[in-house]
Protein backbone atom coordinates (compact mmCIF):
# COMPACT_ATOMS: atom_id res chain seq x y z
CA UNK A 1 0.00 0.00 0.00
CA UNK A 2 1.37 3.22 -1.04
CA UNK A 3 1.93 5.59 1.80
CA UNK A 4 1.54 9.28 0.67
CA UNK A 5 3.69 12.09 2.97
CA UNK A 6 3.99 15.29 3.35
CA UNK A 7 5.73 17.79 1.05
CA UNK A 8 8.02 19.76 3.49
CA UNK A 9 11.63 20.43 3.27
CA UNK A 10 13.77 18.23 6.16
CA UNK A 11 12.45 14.73 5.28
CA UNK A 12 9.79 13.12 6.67
CA UNK A 13 8.18 14.05 8.95
CA UNK A 14 7.81 12.13 13.01
CA UNK A 15 4.58 10.12 12.68
CA UNK A 16 1.53 10.98 14.41
CA UNK A 17 0.20 7.53 14.53
CA UNK A 18 -2.67 9.00 12.47
CA UNK A 19 -3.47 8.04 9.09
CA UNK A 20 -6.94 8.51 6.74
CA UNK A 21 -7.75 5.98 4.06
CA UNK A 22 -7.53 6.67 0.46
CA UNK A 23 -9.91 4.98 -1.63
CA UNK A 24 -9.96 4.02 -5.07
CA UNK A 25 -13.48 4.85 -5.78
CA UNK A 26 -13.88 2.99 -8.67
CA UNK A 27 -12.84 -0.63 -7.08
CA UNK A 28 -13.88 0.35 -3.56
CA UNK A 29 -10.86 -0.88 -2.40
CA UNK A 30 -8.01 1.30 -0.03
CA UNK A 31 -4.94 1.73 -2.09
CA UNK A 32 -2.92 4.29 0.04
CA UNK A 33 -2.82 6.15 3.39
CA UNK A 34 -1.60 9.66 4.14
CA UNK A 35 -0.03 10.29 7.60
CA UNK A 36 -2.23 13.35 9.46
CA UNK A 37 -0.32 15.66 11.12
CA UNK A 38 -0.04 18.26 13.99
CA UNK A 39 1.07 21.55 15.12
CA UNK A 40 4.82 20.24 15.38
CA UNK A 41 4.66 19.44 12.16
CA UNK A 42 3.18 22.86 10.86
CA UNK A 43 5.87 24.26 12.36
CA UNK A 44 8.67 23.11 10.80
CA UNK A 45 7.33 24.33 7.81
CA UNK A 46 6.52 27.48 8.95
CA UNK A 47 9.82 28.08 10.02
CA UNK A 48 11.29 26.91 6.70
CA UNK A 49 8.60 29.14 4.91
CA UNK A 50 10.31 32.21 7.26
CA UNK A 51 13.14 31.49 5.76
CA UNK A 52 12.72 31.90 2.08
CA UNK A 53 9.77 33.97 1.85
CA UNK A 54 11.67 37.52 2.25
CA UNK A 55 14.60 36.39 -0.48
CA UNK A 56 11.24 35.17 -2.77
CA UNK A 57 9.51 39.03 -2.00
CA UNK A 58 12.91 40.75 -3.09
CA UNK A 59 12.89 38.53 -6.29
CA UNK A 60 11.85 41.06 -9.53
CA UNK A 61 8.68 40.56 -10.84
CA UNK A 62 9.86 39.15 -14.55
CA UNK A 63 12.12 36.41 -12.81
CA UNK A 64 9.16 35.58 -10.46
CA UNK A 65 7.05 35.23 -14.29
CA UNK A 66 9.77 32.95 -15.48
CA UNK A 67 9.23 30.49 -12.60
CA UNK A 68 5.73 30.28 -13.53
CA UNK A 69 5.98 30.29 -17.27
CA UNK A 70 8.13 27.66 -16.80
CA UNK A 71 5.27 25.63 -14.19
CA UNK A 72 3.04 25.88 -16.88
CA UNK A 73 5.21 24.18 -19.46
CA UNK A 74 5.66 21.34 -16.77
CA UNK A 75 1.80 21.06 -15.83
CA UNK A 76 0.73 20.67 -19.72
CA UNK A 77 3.86 18.09 -19.81
CA UNK A 78 2.28 15.58 -17.39
CA UNK A 79 -1.13 16.63 -17.71
CA UNK A 80 -1.85 12.92 -18.40
CA UNK A 81 -0.21 11.85 -15.44
CA UNK A 82 -1.89 14.40 -13.17
CA UNK A 83 -5.43 13.44 -14.40
CA UNK A 84 -5.12 9.38 -14.05
CA UNK A 85 -3.78 9.88 -10.74
CA UNK A 86 -6.55 12.45 -10.06
CA UNK A 87 -9.39 10.09 -11.56
CA UNK A 88 -7.63 7.43 -9.52
CA UNK A 89 -8.48 9.17 -5.99
CA UNK A 90 -11.51 11.07 -6.39
CA UNK A 91 -13.49 8.83 -9.12
CA UNK A 92 -14.24 11.40 -12.08
CA UNK A 93 -13.43 10.66 -15.09
CA UNK A 94 -9.98 11.03 -17.10
CA UNK A 95 -11.01 13.48 -19.28
CA UNK A 96 -13.47 15.84 -16.53
CA UNK A 97 -10.10 15.34 -14.05
CA UNK A 98 -8.11 17.23 -17.21
CA UNK A 99 -10.24 19.58 -16.64
CA UNK A 100 -10.13 20.29 -13.21
CA UNK A 101 -6.24 20.62 -14.16
CA UNK A 102 -7.04 22.90 -16.93
CA UNK A 103 -9.19 25.32 -14.65
CA UNK A 104 -6.15 25.93 -12.64
CA UNK A 105 -3.95 25.83 -15.28
CA UNK A 106 -5.86 29.21 -16.35
CA UNK A 107 -4.76 31.29 -12.75
CA UNK A 108 -1.02 29.88 -13.18
CA UNK A 109 -1.25 31.82 -16.59
CA UNK A 110 -2.72 34.32 -14.96
CA UNK A 111 -0.06 34.61 -12.54
CA UNK A 112 2.66 34.59 -14.63
CA UNK A 113 1.52 38.31 -15.91
CA UNK A 114 2.33 39.43 -12.30
CA UNK A 115 4.87 42.37 -13.46
CA UNK A 116 1.36 43.62 -15.32
CA UNK A 117 -0.96 43.37 -12.38
CA UNK A 118 1.33 43.55 -9.72
CA UNK A 119 2.09 47.41 -9.96
CA UNK A 120 1.06 50.39 -7.78
CA UNK A 121 -0.42 53.95 -8.22
CA UNK A 122 1.58 56.89 -8.74
CA UNK A 123 0.49 60.99 -8.16
CA UNK A 124 3.10 63.39 -8.78
CA UNK A 125 2.34 67.09 -7.86
CA UNK A 126 -0.66 65.79 -5.13
CA UNK A 127 0.78 69.08 -3.03
CA UNK A 128 3.46 71.38 -3.73
CA UNK A 129 6.92 69.16 -4.90
CA UNK A 130 4.77 66.18 -3.40
CA UNK A 131 4.46 63.02 -5.34
CA UNK A 132 2.22 59.89 -3.74
CA UNK A 133 2.70 56.39 -4.73
CA UNK A 134 1.33 53.22 -3.31
CA UNK A 135 2.83 49.44 -3.57
CA UNK A 136 1.49 46.48 -2.42
CA UNK A 137 3.39 44.23 -0.49
CA UNK A 138 2.86 40.45 0.63
CA UNK A 139 1.33 39.40 3.61
CA UNK A 140 4.11 36.95 3.96
CA UNK A 141 3.06 33.51 4.86
CA UNK A 142 -0.18 32.12 3.51
CA UNK A 143 -2.33 28.71 3.96
CA UNK A 144 -5.21 26.67 1.73
CA UNK A 145 -7.27 24.50 3.33
CA UNK A 146 -8.60 22.89 -0.17
CA UNK A 147 -11.50 20.51 -0.37
CA UNK A 148 -11.61 16.85 -2.35
CA UNK A 149 -13.77 17.85 -5.26
CA UNK A 150 -10.88 20.15 -7.42
CA UNK A 151 -7.94 18.42 -5.71
CA UNK A 152 -5.78 20.31 -8.71
CA UNK A 153 -7.93 23.71 -9.57
CA UNK A 154 -8.66 24.71 -6.01
CA UNK A 155 -5.23 24.50 -5.02
CA UNK A 156 -3.82 26.42 -7.84
CA UNK A 157 -6.14 29.05 -7.75
CA UNK A 158 -4.85 29.43 -3.91
CA UNK A 159 -1.16 28.88 -4.05
CA UNK A 160 -0.64 30.34 -7.65
CA UNK A 161 -1.92 33.79 -6.41
CA UNK A 162 -0.04 33.86 -3.18
CA UNK A 163 3.28 33.23 -4.24
CA UNK A 164 2.72 35.54 -7.26
CA UNK A 165 2.31 38.16 -5.00
CA UNK A 166 5.31 37.60 -3.23
CA UNK A 167 4.21 35.25 -0.24
CA UNK A 168 5.61 31.55 1.12
CA UNK A 169 2.89 29.37 1.18
CA UNK A 170 1.17 25.91 3.12
CA UNK A 171 -1.21 23.90 1.47
CA UNK A 172 -3.56 21.81 3.17
CA UNK A 173 -5.38 19.75 0.83
CA UNK A 174 -8.20 16.76 1.41
CA UNK A 175 -7.13 14.14 2.54
CA UNK A 176 -9.50 11.87 0.28
CA UNK A 177 -7.29 12.59 -2.55
CA UNK A 178 -3.85 14.24 -1.72
CA UNK A 179 -1.29 12.96 -4.10
CA UNK A 180 -2.55 15.69 -6.62
CA UNK A 181 -1.45 18.41 -4.54
CA UNK A 182 1.45 16.70 -3.81
CA UNK A 183 2.78 16.23 -7.14
CA UNK A 184 1.68 20.04 -7.63
CA UNK A 185 4.25 21.10 -5.64
CA UNK A 186 7.29 18.82 -6.43
CA UNK A 187 6.35 20.14 -10.17
CA UNK A 188 6.79 23.54 -8.59
CA UNK A 189 10.10 23.10 -7.69
CA UNK A 190 11.16 21.30 -10.57
CA UNK A 191 10.27 25.12 -12.28
CA UNK A 192 12.77 26.81 -10.16
CA UNK A 193 10.66 27.83 -7.09
CA UNK A 194 13.27 28.01 -3.81
CA UNK A 195 12.57 24.98 -1.77
CA UNK A 196 10.29 25.68 1.00
CA UNK A 197 8.04 28.27 -0.87
CA UNK A 198 5.36 25.94 -1.57
CA UNK A 199 4.77 23.09 0.91
CA UNK A 200 2.34 20.00 1.59
CA UNK A 201 0.88 19.06 5.27
CA UNK A 202 -1.69 16.82 5.29
CA UNK A 203 -4.07 16.79 8.06
CA UNK A 204 -7.71 16.60 9.44
CA UNK A 205 -9.76 19.56 12.26
CA UNK A 206 -6.23 19.30 13.97
CA UNK A 207 -4.37 20.20 11.47
CA UNK A 208 -6.50 23.15 10.25
CA UNK A 209 -7.21 24.38 13.52
CA UNK A 210 -2.74 24.47 13.79
CA UNK A 211 -2.67 26.73 10.66
CA UNK A 212 -5.57 29.12 11.80
CA UNK A 213 -4.06 29.53 15.40
CA UNK A 214 -0.67 30.11 14.04
CA UNK A 215 0.86 33.56 14.65
CA UNK A 216 2.98 33.21 11.63
CA UNK A 217 0.33 32.44 9.19
CA UNK A 218 -0.48 35.81 7.60
CA UNK A 219 -3.66 34.98 5.84
CA UNK A 220 -6.02 31.65 4.88
CA UNK A 221 -7.83 30.94 2.69
CA UNK A 222 -10.09 27.69 2.56
CA UNK A 223 -13.13 26.26 0.48
CA UNK A 224 -15.15 23.59 1.93
CA UNK A 225 -19.06 23.19 3.08
CA UNK A 226 -20.23 26.09 4.91
CA UNK A 227 -20.59 25.46 8.46
CA UNK A 228 -17.05 25.16 8.41
CA UNK A 229 -16.03 27.82 6.12
CA UNK A 230 -18.08 30.17 9.14
CA UNK A 231 -16.19 28.26 12.08
CA UNK A 232 -12.86 28.68 10.13
CA UNK A 233 -13.80 32.38 9.10
CA UNK A 234 -14.89 33.20 12.73
CA UNK A 235 -11.39 31.56 14.63
CA UNK A 236 -9.00 32.67 11.33
CA UNK A 237 -10.32 36.56 11.87
CA UNK A 238 -10.30 36.02 16.13
CA UNK A 239 -6.76 35.08 15.24
CA UNK A 240 -5.90 38.58 14.11
CA UNK A 241 -5.29 36.85 9.85
CA UNK A 242 -6.47 37.84 6.71
CA UNK A 243 -9.30 35.10 5.58
CA UNK A 244 -11.55 33.77 2.96
CA UNK A 245 -13.45 30.87 3.20
CA UNK A 246 -15.83 29.76 0.58
CA UNK A 247 -18.85 27.68 1.40
CA UNK A 248 -21.54 25.65 0.09
CA UNK A 249 -23.94 26.21 -2.75
CA UNK A 250 -27.38 25.20 -4.09
CA UNK A 251 -27.07 26.76 -7.91
CA UNK A 252 -30.37 27.08 -9.41
CA UNK A 253 -31.27 26.85 -13.79
CA UNK A 254 -33.96 29.10 -14.35
CA UNK A 255 -35.40 27.91 -17.79
CA UNK A 256 -37.51 30.50 -19.41
CA UNK A 257 -40.42 29.37 -21.58
CA UNK A 258 -38.47 30.31 -24.68
CA UNK A 259 -35.69 28.27 -24.13
CA UNK A 260 -34.33 25.85 -26.41
CA UNK A 261 -34.89 22.91 -24.58
CA UNK A 262 -32.61 20.97 -26.08
CA UNK A 263 -29.99 22.92 -25.36
CA UNK A 264 -30.72 22.90 -21.81
CA UNK A 265 -31.27 19.27 -21.31
CA UNK A 266 -27.86 18.74 -22.71
CA UNK A 267 -26.13 21.35 -20.52
CA UNK A 268 -27.93 20.28 -17.44
CA UNK A 269 -26.99 16.54 -18.40
CA UNK A 270 -23.09 17.33 -18.16
CA UNK A 271 -23.64 20.43 -15.34
CA UNK A 272 -26.06 18.48 -12.61
CA UNK A 273 -24.00 14.84 -13.18
CA UNK A 274 -20.66 15.73 -14.42
CA UNK A 275 -18.20 14.82 -11.63
CA UNK A 276 -21.42 13.01 -10.08
CA UNK A 277 -22.34 16.36 -9.06
CA UNK A 278 -19.32 16.71 -6.73
CA UNK A 279 -18.81 20.11 -7.62
CA UNK A 280 -19.83 23.35 -5.61
CA UNK A 281 -20.67 24.99 -8.80
CA UNK A 282 -23.13 22.25 -10.25
CA UNK A 283 -26.68 23.10 -11.39
CA UNK A 284 -28.90 20.57 -8.98
CA UNK A 285 -32.28 22.72 -9.06
CA UNK A 286 -33.75 23.26 -12.45
CA UNK A 287 -36.57 25.88 -12.13
CA UNK A 288 -38.98 25.62 -15.23
CA UNK A 289 -41.21 28.77 -15.26
CA UNK A 290 -45.03 27.84 -16.13
CA UNK A 291 -46.55 24.02 -15.96
CA UNK A 292 -45.89 23.86 -19.91
CA UNK A 293 -42.53 24.62 -19.93
CA UNK A 294 -42.25 22.26 -16.76
CA UNK A 295 -43.89 19.00 -18.70
CA UNK A 296 -41.93 19.67 -21.76
CA UNK A 297 -38.27 19.95 -20.06
CA UNK A 298 -39.19 16.84 -17.95
CA UNK A 299 -40.70 14.61 -20.83
CA UNK A 300 -37.10 15.71 -22.65
CA UNK A 301 -35.45 15.30 -19.20
CA UNK A 302 -36.31 11.44 -18.27
CA UNK A 303 -34.53 9.38 -21.99
CA UNK A 304 -31.77 11.68 -21.38
CA UNK A 305 -31.03 10.82 -18.09
CA UNK A 306 -31.65 7.09 -18.46
CA UNK A 307 -29.29 7.31 -21.12
CA UNK A 308 -26.10 8.65 -19.04
CA UNK A 309 -23.63 6.08 -19.09
CA UNK A 310 -22.02 5.99 -15.39
CA UNK A 311 -18.58 3.84 -15.59
CA UNK A 312 -15.55 3.57 -13.98
CA UNK A 313 -13.20 6.73 -13.85
CA UNK A 314 -11.05 5.31 -16.46
CA UNK A 315 -13.71 4.31 -18.62
CA UNK A 316 -13.55 7.12 -21.85
CA UNK A 317 -16.86 6.38 -22.86
CA UNK A 318 -18.28 6.80 -19.23
CA UNK A 319 -20.46 10.30 -18.53
CA UNK A 320 -19.40 10.49 -15.00
CA UNK A 321 -17.79 7.82 -12.40
CA UNK A 322 -17.99 6.80 -8.63
CA UNK A 323 -18.29 9.36 -5.81
CA UNK A 324 -15.26 10.01 -3.78
CA UNK A 325 -16.04 7.38 -0.49
CA UNK A 326 -18.67 4.77 0.47
CA UNK A 327 -20.00 7.39 3.42
CA UNK A 328 -20.42 9.91 0.61
CA UNK A 329 -22.48 7.21 -1.39
CA UNK A 330 -24.57 6.44 2.05
CA UNK A 331 -25.10 10.13 2.37
CA UNK A 332 -26.22 11.23 -1.26
CA UNK A 333 -28.83 8.05 -0.79
CA UNK A 334 -29.81 9.45 2.20
CA UNK A 335 -30.61 12.81 0.87
CA UNK A 336 -32.51 10.89 -1.79
CA UNK A 337 -34.66 8.86 0.90
CA UNK A 338 -35.52 12.35 2.19
CA UNK A 339 -37.09 14.20 -0.40
CA UNK A 340 -39.43 11.22 -0.93
CA UNK A 341 -40.19 11.32 2.50
CA UNK A 342 -40.81 14.62 2.13
CA UNK A 343 -43.30 14.79 -0.74
CA UNK A 344 -40.29 14.61 -3.78
CA UNK A 345 -41.80 12.57 -6.79
CA UNK A 346 -38.65 10.06 -7.59
CA UNK A 347 -39.04 10.26 -11.58
CA UNK A 348 -35.73 8.47 -11.72
CA UNK A 349 -34.36 6.61 -9.00
CA UNK A 350 -30.28 6.11 -8.89
CA UNK A 351 -30.24 4.61 -5.40
CA UNK A 352 -28.93 0.98 -4.83
CA UNK A 353 -27.10 1.60 -8.43
CA UNK A 354 -24.41 -1.76 -8.99
CA UNK A 355 -21.92 -1.56 -12.27
CA UNK A 356 -21.25 -4.73 -13.10
CA UNK A 357 -17.50 -6.04 -12.28
CA UNK A 358 -17.15 -3.01 -9.79
CA UNK A 359 -19.86 -3.80 -7.36
CA UNK A 360 -18.23 -2.62 -4.21
CA UNK A 361 -17.41 0.60 -6.45
CA UNK A 362 -18.98 3.65 -4.60
CA UNK A 363 -21.86 4.49 -7.90
CA UNK A 364 -24.83 6.46 -7.30
CA UNK A 365 -27.08 6.55 -10.26
CA UNK A 366 -28.64 9.57 -12.40
CA UNK A 367 -31.52 10.99 -10.16
CA UNK A 368 -34.60 13.09 -10.80
CA UNK A 369 -36.82 14.32 -8.46
CA UNK A 370 -39.96 16.40 -9.04
CA UNK A 371 -42.39 18.34 -7.60
CA UNK A 372 -39.64 19.36 -5.26
CA UNK A 373 -40.74 22.39 -2.58
CA UNK A 374 -39.26 25.25 -0.98
CA UNK A 375 -39.93 23.83 2.63
CA UNK A 376 -37.63 20.43 1.90
CA UNK A 377 -34.71 19.76 3.71
CA UNK A 378 -33.35 18.43 0.31
CA UNK A 379 -34.25 21.55 -1.23
CA UNK A 380 -32.77 23.37 1.36
CA UNK A 381 -29.55 22.23 1.69
CA UNK A 382 -26.34 21.01 -0.44
CA UNK A 383 -26.71 17.23 -1.66
CA UNK A 384 -23.45 16.94 -3.77
CA UNK A 385 -24.23 14.27 -5.92
CA UNK A 386 -25.61 13.00 -9.08
CA UNK A 387 -29.07 14.05 -8.10
CA UNK A 388 -30.87 16.54 -9.97
CA UNK A 389 -34.40 18.35 -8.48
CA UNK A 390 -37.13 20.54 -10.44
CA UNK A 391 -38.94 23.21 -8.52
CA UNK A 392 -41.09 24.25 -10.71
CA UNK A 393 -41.84 28.25 -10.69
CA UNK A 394 -45.32 30.13 -11.48
CA UNK A 395 -43.80 33.05 -13.14
CA UNK A 396 -40.36 34.95 -13.61
CA UNK A 397 -40.85 36.67 -10.12
CA UNK A 398 -41.28 33.36 -8.62
CA UNK A 399 -38.40 32.29 -10.25
CA UNK A 400 -36.11 35.38 -9.39
CA UNK A 401 -37.07 34.90 -5.58
CA UNK A 402 -36.18 30.95 -5.79
CA UNK A 403 -32.45 31.68 -5.68
CA UNK A 404 -32.38 35.14 -4.14
CA UNK A 405 -34.28 33.55 -1.02
CA UNK A 406 -32.18 30.75 -1.05
CA UNK A 407 -29.44 30.26 2.07
CA UNK A 408 -26.61 30.06 -0.78
CA UNK A 409 -25.73 32.44 -3.32
CA UNK A 410 -22.43 31.01 -5.18
CA UNK A 411 -24.37 30.57 -9.09
CA UNK A 412 -27.27 30.29 -10.82
CA UNK A 413 -28.05 30.26 -14.51
CA UNK A 414 -30.84 31.67 -17.10
CA UNK A 415 -31.94 29.67 -20.47
CA UNK A 416 -33.92 32.27 -22.75
CA UNK A 417 -33.63 33.74 -26.19
CA UNK A 418 -35.15 36.79 -24.49
CA UNK A 419 -32.22 39.94 -23.86
CA UNK A 420 -34.18 41.75 -21.60
CA UNK A 421 -35.35 38.86 -19.17
CA UNK A 422 -31.61 37.64 -19.04
CA UNK A 423 -30.49 41.76 -18.14
CA UNK A 424 -33.51 41.95 -15.71
CA UNK A 425 -32.70 38.39 -14.51
CA UNK A 426 -28.66 39.05 -13.93
CA UNK A 427 -29.13 42.61 -12.52
CA UNK A 428 -31.75 41.32 -9.80
CA UNK A 429 -31.00 38.12 -8.61
CA UNK A 430 -29.46 38.16 -5.27
CA UNK A 431 -25.94 35.32 -6.08
CA UNK A 432 -22.79 36.16 -6.83
CA UNK A 433 -22.27 34.27 -10.34
CA UNK A 434 -24.86 34.47 -12.95
CA UNK A 435 -24.39 32.54 -16.50
CA UNK A 436 -26.74 33.39 -19.18
CA UNK A 437 -27.24 30.33 -21.26
CA UNK A 438 -23.72 29.41 -19.70
CA UNK A 439 -24.66 26.35 -17.04
CA UNK A 440 -22.00 26.32 -14.68
CA UNK A 441 -20.45 30.09 -15.01
CA UNK A 442 -17.04 29.91 -13.25
CA UNK A 443 -15.18 33.12 -14.28
CA UNK A 444 -12.45 33.19 -16.48
CA UNK A 445 -8.75 33.38 -14.50
CA UNK A 446 -8.64 37.31 -15.59
CA UNK A 447 -12.44 38.15 -13.81
CA UNK A 448 -12.82 36.34 -10.17
CA UNK A 449 -14.40 33.91 -8.59
CA UNK A 450 -16.88 34.09 -5.21
CA UNK A 451 -20.23 33.59 -4.42
CA UNK A 452 -22.98 35.23 -1.56
CA UNK A 453 -24.31 34.77 1.27
CA UNK A 454 -23.47 31.33 3.05
CA UNK A 455 -21.68 30.55 -0.03
CA UNK A 456 -18.90 32.96 1.01
CA UNK A 457 -17.32 34.86 4.29
CA UNK A 458 -14.96 37.41 3.75
CA UNK A 459 -15.12 40.41 1.55
CA UNK A 460 -12.01 39.30 -1.18
CA UNK A 461 -12.88 37.18 -3.90
CA UNK A 462 -10.63 34.78 -5.31
CA UNK A 463 -7.72 35.06 -8.26
CA UNK A 464 -7.69 37.84 -10.88
CA UNK A 465 -7.47 41.06 -9.48
CA UNK A 466 -9.28 40.08 -6.38
CA UNK A 467 -7.43 37.44 -5.53
CA UNK A 468 -4.31 40.05 -5.63
CA UNK A 469 -5.56 42.15 -3.35
CA UNK A 470 -6.30 39.45 -0.77
CA UNK A 471 -2.83 37.97 -1.07
CA UNK A 472 -0.88 41.81 -0.28
CA UNK A 473 -1.29 44.76 2.16
CA UNK A 474 -0.89 48.42 0.83
CA UNK A 475 1.78 51.08 1.41
CA UNK A 476 1.68 53.97 0.64
CA UNK A 477 4.52 56.65 0.61
CA UNK A 478 4.56 60.61 0.19
CA UNK A 479 7.52 62.49 -0.83
CA UNK A 480 8.79 65.56 -0.55
CA UNK A 481 12.80 66.32 -1.70
CA UNK A 482 13.45 69.50 -0.85
CA UNK A 483 15.68 72.27 -2.21
CA UNK A 484 17.26 73.62 1.32
CA UNK A 485 20.08 75.31 2.16
CA UNK A 486 20.16 74.57 5.60
CA UNK A 487 18.33 77.98 6.91
CA UNK A 488 15.61 75.54 8.27
CA UNK A 489 12.93 77.47 5.77
CA UNK A 490 12.37 74.14 4.43
CA UNK A 491 12.01 72.17 7.27
CA UNK A 492 9.26 69.35 7.14
CA UNK A 493 5.86 70.27 8.45
CA UNK A 494 2.87 67.81 7.86
CA UNK A 495 1.68 68.64 4.51
CA UNK A 496 -1.55 69.61 3.31
CA UNK A 497 -2.84 68.78 -0.29
CA UNK A 498 -4.57 72.23 -0.69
Amino acid sequence: MRNIDHFIVGGPASPTGRTHKVWNPSTGEVQAEVPLGDAALLDRAVAKAKEVQPGWAVTNPQKRARVFFKYKELIEANMQELAELLSSEHGKVVDDAKGDVQRGLEVIEYCAGLPQFSKGEYTQGAGTGIDVYSMRQPLGIGAGITPFNFPAMIPMWMFGMAIAAGNAFILKPSERDPSVPVRLAELFVEAGAPEGLLQVVHGDKEMVDAILDHEDIAGVSFVGSSDIAHYVYKRGVAAGKRVQAMGGAKNHGIVMPDADLDQVVNDLAGAAFGSAGERCMALPVVVPVGEDTAERLREKLIPAINALRVGVSNDPDAHYGPVVTPEHKARIEQWIDTAEKEGAEVVVDGRGFSLQGHEEGFFVGPTLLDRVTTDMESYKEEIFGPVLQIVRAKDFEHAVKLPSDHQYGNGVAIFTRNGHAAREFAQRVNVGMVGINVPIPVPVSYHTFGGWKRSAFGDTNQYGTEGFKFWTKVKTVTQRWPDGGGDGSNAFVIPTMG
